[in-house]
């Protein structure tokens, strides 16, 4: 199995009642369900106010490096970055578990 790990932070002025905001968690969360190659989907706001803190996160699953490969190039995974990549920026990790 494949753990995906994405957090992202948003962009200096960005609040999370932000609509572009609030319409990319939207994206998001609608994946579960949607790309069958998700083994695993959870998704949050971070709850901490430390400096280095990312504001929000995905930690997701998958069978091997193909799935996950799927689900990248998946149109409605796109259409989510398309959305954040308005108005955040992210780091990933991916590891076998």
């Amino acid at each position: 199995m494949i753990r995906h790990l994405v957090l992202f932070k948003l962009a200096e002025g960005v609040e999370r009642d932000d609509p572009r905001v609030a319409e990319g968690v939207a994206a998001f969360r609608g994946l579960d369900g949607k790309i069958p190659e998700i083994r695993f989907w959870e998704l949050g706001w971070n709850l901490s106010d430390r400096p280095i803190a990312y504001d929000f996160a995905i930690n997701s699953a998958f069978e091997d490096a193909d799935a996950l490969r799927r689900y990248v190039e998946h149109p409605e995974h796109q259409a989510g970055v398309a959305l954040w990549r308005e108005f955040a920026t992210w780091v990933i990790a991916d590891y076998e578990f």
